[in-house]
């Protein structure tokens, strides 16, 4: 089971990525060096939306597709 993830940041900004272990992964966002560059200087990140895959290649499709929607349209779908 893959999880597509949405995180929002300190500084308010959206953060997308795919793992297998959801509660791990926010974690290392938060407190860890394994947490993404980006992450790293916005700290703490908030778990805002996440979606289960049943494999990498329809979370990463996924993935890709959200991270070139506009920050608008990535705030409506947390929304939902």
């Amino acid at each position: 089971m893959y999880y597509l993830y949405l995180l929002k940041c300190a500084d308010e900004t959206l953060y997308t990525g795919i793992t297998v272990d959801l509660n791990r992964r926010v974690n290392e966002h938060n407190t860890s060096k394994l947490g993404a560059k980006y992450t790293s200087i916005r700290r703490p990140v908030e778990l805002v939306y996440s979606r289960k895959f049943r494999n990498r290649s329809l979370a990463s499709k996924e993935e890709n597709r959200i991270k070139k929607l506009s920050r608008k349209e990535k705030l409506q779908l947390i929304k939902k």
